[in-house]
């Protein structure tokens, strides 16, 4: 395994340092922050950096795309981190959060935790049940019901691994969470086991939709019983309200007799509450979101998975698509199998057509390494490098296969497509398209007919509408190769980059931040402002312009990337104080004004306008050259590059 040390310790510091830092989560490819103060963040380092692919900001949370290596990655920071006192920043960040970003928060970090061991076990029991059916063995044999026990437990079980994330989630004693998950397992409280034993005392709203026979009572409270196994909305509510007794009873009780007193009461009045009240209602209001989620579905099945299609991969990319994991796990277990997410199925498939047809058309040397790993990831269910990495910078495709994804999509709406179990991802996730009811494959036929149609539509339209001239150069990761190549071909043996400002020049060292001073970012040198204006350092285009107009990048057509960055941590500043004239794709020549910026401001606020300029494509140049100057005019010559030779 690859060592991480030096990229976690990166990442940690251009997140704001270990004090920043109130939790870390990680997913199949991003890891999850939740920081104090997103500001202190640099997004721009972050995004440049070897080993990161992006960074999004979501539902709270600020999320450092890696990719397939992410779970090393994230060992590597955590056992940097250590252990993170989330207590005290926990309200900090709450008061931050919008409404929506919090309930995205909580569903992710409840679930998330179990999705990779959940995706596992329904793996293992599609297998099985494949295996089955294929005839290697009997569903009545040892072999069959050892292995199914193996990946059923998981889910029959599931209360009890939910009471422990959302535990930790809502700041609960982790151990109580677990012990109430198991209560509402227990098999005397189950309604399956106690009906064939007991005769009911009563019926309660008999002859309505919630027609409950009771068989229990407490002090001659009816307790309604239910089949609390596989459930998973019940026991997050209940947890939710033990979190809240234990804070009180904290509150109230000695200290003295804390230990045990606190988690006996906490425990005591949280699955009364959870088994008389909240228990039932959360059941019923389930069913009643599965049977209301199925009638709109009804009204239109082909519009509910064309739009599901369609934007499934635009929520994947702000993190939204959160909100839809409860309905999905909630469908299997209430109905026993999900039809509401499932036409996202082909989304995987659709960027791995793109990105094939990418690779075979482009000429671009760096966009044809990217795209083969980026299509096998795709492949097997990660799209997030084919998304951050080629798709998502190059527009055209992504949409291309947003609308290929659609009209698969909409063929999975009219098909019907269904899954029963918690699957995997990509092709992993046929076995789960088995009904364990019949052992059916039709299911799977339907996904495999959907993949025969996004896939053709995706690779034909791309290899028809992508241009490798235009689109390739809105790619800032690939664009210096096509440019630098034709720049090398007219035998042109160095760049030049001219001062976008007066002012002292200093050496890249003697930046008072370190990504800049050990050329992280790339080569270059700093200026001291003299006047508080940026004008362009050669003829070219923007190629990015950040909202706080803090930084800009510019693409100059001798292929050198450059960054100009107006001060140190002026990212804080939100746009205060700076005025931008061009916009991201503008064509500039030399000369032209780019930005306006008050000095004198910026440093009342406490912030240095000591000015990086850095070619971020330094490796392709043999060496990069500074001015011998101490003093420099906007227009003189501030950097050149030896082209490298082929």
């Amino acid at each position: 395994m690859a060592d991480y040390t030096q990229l976690a310790s990166k990442i940690i510091a251009e997140v704001g340092g270990k004090e920043n830092i109130i939790s870390l989560t990680h997913c199949i490819t991003r890891l999850r922050f939740q920081l104090k103060n997103d500001q202190a963040a640099h997004d721009d380092i972050l995004k440049n950096m070897d080993g990161v692919v992006t960074v999004m900001k979501s539902g709270g949370q600020y999320q450092v795309v890696i990719g397939n290596q992410v779970a090393d990655v994230y060992s590597a920071v955590m056992h940097q981190l250590g252990s993170l006192d989330e207590q005290a920043a926990e309200a900090d960040n709450t008061k931050k959060q919008k409404k929506l970003n919090q309930l995205i928060d909580l569903i992710s970090g409840i679930f998330q935790p179990v999705l990779g061991i959940m995706a596992a076990a329904g793996m293992l029991k599609g297998l099985n049940i494949l295996v089955s059916v294929m005839g290697l063995y009997p569903d009545s044999s040892g072999v069959f019901k050892i292995i199914n026990a193996m990946s059923d437990a998981l889910f029959m079980y599931l209360p009890v691994f939910l009471g422990y994330t959302a535990a930790k989630k809502f700041k609960l004693n982790p151990f109580i969470g677990l012990l109430i998950g198991l209560g509402l397992c227990y098999p005397g409280l189950q309604l399956a086991q106690i009906e064939t034993t007991k005769q009911p005392l009563y019926t309660l709203f008999e002859h309505t939709l919630f027609s409950s026979p009771i068989y229990l009572d407490f002090f001659g409270i009816p307790v309604i019983t239910m089949n609390y196994t596989s459930t998973v909305l019940p026991v997050i509510f209940i947890v939710y309200i033990a979190a809240k007794f234990e804070k009180l009873f904290n509150r109230i009780i000695p200290d003295v007799i804390k230990f045990f007193t606190v988690p006996m009461l906490t425990l005591l009045c949280a699955m009364l509450l959870g088994l008389i009240l909240i228990g039932p209602v959360v059941t019923f209001v389930s069913a009643l979101i599965a049977e209301g989620i199925l009638l709109v579905r009804d009204f239109s099945p082909m519009l509910a998975g064309a739009l599901v299609g369609f934007f499934w991969q635009i929520m994947v990319i702000f993190g939204v698509h959160w909100g839809l994991i409860p309905v999905y796990i909630n469908n299997i277990m209430t109905l026993g199998y999900d039809n509401v997410m499932m036409p996202f199925f082909a989304t995987t498939f659709a960027q791995t057509a793109v990105v094939i047809a990418i690779m075979l058309k482009t000429k671009n040397r760096k966009l044809k390494q990217l795209s083969f790993p980026a299509a096998v990831s795709a492949f097997f269910g990660v799209t997030e490098p084919a998304i951050y990495g080629i798709t998502l910078p190059l527009k055209k495709p992504f949409i291309i296969s947003c609308i290929a994804s659609a009209i698969a999509g909409a063929y999975y709406g009219y098909a019907n497509l269904r899954e029963y179990i918690f699957g995997g991802i990509g092709i992993f996730e046929f076995p789960a398209m088995i009904n364990p009811q019949t052992q059916g494959m039709g299911d799977i036929v339907v996904g495999l007919i959907g993949i025969a149609i996004a896939m053709p539509i995706a690779f034909v339209a791309t290899l028809l509408m992508f241009k490798d001239k235009d689109d390739t150069l809105d790619n800032t990761h690939t664009s210096a190769d096509t440019v630098a190549a034709a720049a090398t071909q007219q035998s042109l043996n160095s760049m030049t980059v001219y001062s976008p400002l007066a002012g002292q020049v200093i050496p890249l060292s003697q930046i008072e931040d370190a990504a800049f001073a050990q050329g992280l970012l790339g080569l270059g040198v700093g200026i001291k402002p003299a006047k508080g204006e940026v004008v362009a350092p050669f003829d070219g285009r923007v190629s990015s312009l950040f909202p706080t107009k803090h930084a800009i990048g510019l693409l100059s057509d001798e292929g050198a990337e450059v960054l100009i960055h107006i001060g140190l941590d002026t990212v804080q500043l939100d746009g205060q104080y700076f005025d931008s004239f061009v916009a991201a794709g503008d064509r500039i020549v030399k000369g032209q004004t780019l930005i306006s910026f008050d000095q004198q401001q910026i440093q009342a606020a406490g912030f240095s306008t000591v000015t990086p300029i850095i070619i971020t494509n330094s490796d392709d140049y043999l060496d990069i050259l500074p001015t011998d100057n101490s003093e420099i005019s906007a227009g003189q010559i501030l950097l050149k590059g030896l082209v490298k030779e082929k």
